[in-house]
């Protein structure tokens, strides 16, 4: 089911810690990912994720209900140097990456997820960027299948370890006109 209602935009001044506090609900209830306990400072990252929207080409997006509800919330980074990952991600150039996307329990299955990623596609597109580059965990079944059906394609030259977690690194080649 799609919700038509949904709207993406970017976040206005003070909705960045509603967003940060969705961000962490969703991570700290995934099976298998490491807790607020065992990665206080990703956790710290998340409640203010206004911070990395602040840095230069960086947008927090957020996906609204016909109420105004944030149903789903992601950082979309137009410049890798500021990407803030492990790995080699950061030194890409001519690529755009997106990262933190959530959506809340209450939105699931609706495409909301989709629609944020296409909205940072469309950013990459728009800016003549060659590839969008994300990375995903073993305890993102969910976005990782949905990655793959929109056509990333799994980069194993941008896998890390956050902590002892495995993370695994996708590209999407964008055709440029």
């Amino acid at each position: 089911m799609h919700n038509e209602n949904i709207i993406v935009r970017s976040a206005l001044p003070g909705e960045s810690a509603a967003a940060g506090q969705l961000m962490i609900q969703v991570y700290a209830s995934l099976e298998g990912f490491p807790g607020t306990g065992e990665q206080p400072a990703y956790y710290a990252m998340l409640a203010n994720v206004g911070e990395l929207a602040a840095k230069p080409g960086a947008e927090l997006l957020l996906a609204l209900s016909a109420d105004g509800r944030i149903a789903g919330a992601v950082v979309y980074f137009g410049d890798m140097q500021y990407y803030g990952s492990g790995g080699s991600a950061t030194r890409e150039k001519a690529s755009a990456g997106f990262r933190l996307l959530a959506v809340g329990p209450d939105f699931r299955g609706q495409g909301i997820g989709k629609k944020l990623v296409n909205a940072c596609i469309d950013r990459a597109r728009h800016a003549g960027l060659r590839q969008v580059i994300i990375h995903s965990t073993r305890s993102m079944q969910t976005a990782w299948d949905m990655y793959l059906r929109m056509g990333f394609l799994r980069s194993e030259d941008l896998d890390f370890l956050q902590g002892e977690l495995p993370v695994f690194g996708f590209r999407l080649q964008l055709n440029r006109p």
